[in-house]
């Protein structure tokens, strides 16, 4: 699973505002053919990126290239159950990575049409936002 190597700050406040408007950067195709472009906004934690890229992996038998266009880096921390009130924050239990609608999640080249599209459609049921299958326009 993808997590950062280290941080600056440990803990981050959690800052939901992060999620309104569009993506500006990443939001065009850079690397591949075929891409899959988040509709909506959200939180995709590193254990979902995961889950989606191995469905893409699993459903080309390992042919192809994956580009995987973002990182967690952006820890969320829990406190543990029955934690009276004060005691100071949580630990840290999962990274994530806010998307916004328009940017680019994955990236896929080496494979037929057909094949890139049911990868992309798979790796999307795994996600929590929605998203939209794109092909680059590259003549």
């Amino acid at each position: 699973m993808l997590v950062p190597k280290k941080m600056k700050y440990r803990k981050l406040h959690r800052g939901r505002s992060q999620l309104k408007g569009k993506a500006m950067r990443g939001s065009s195709m850079s690397f591949g053919e075929y891409g899959l472009k988040a509709m909506t906004a959200g939180e995709l934690t590193s254990r979902q990126i995961e889950a989606a890229r191995r469905a893409i992996t699993n459903y080309c038998k390992r042919g192809g290239k994956i580009w995987i266009r973002l990182f967690p880096m952006k820890p969320l921390t829990e406190k543990g159950a029955e934690t009276p009130m004060g005691s100071g924050k949580g630990a840290i239990d999962r990274y994530v990575d806010v998307v916004k609608p328009g940017k680019i999640i994955f990236e896929m080249d080496g494979v037929d049409e057909e094949t890139a599209r049911e990868a992309l459609r798979r790796a999307a049921h795994k996600l929590p936002v929605k998203c939209k299958i794109i092909k680059s326009h590259k003549a």
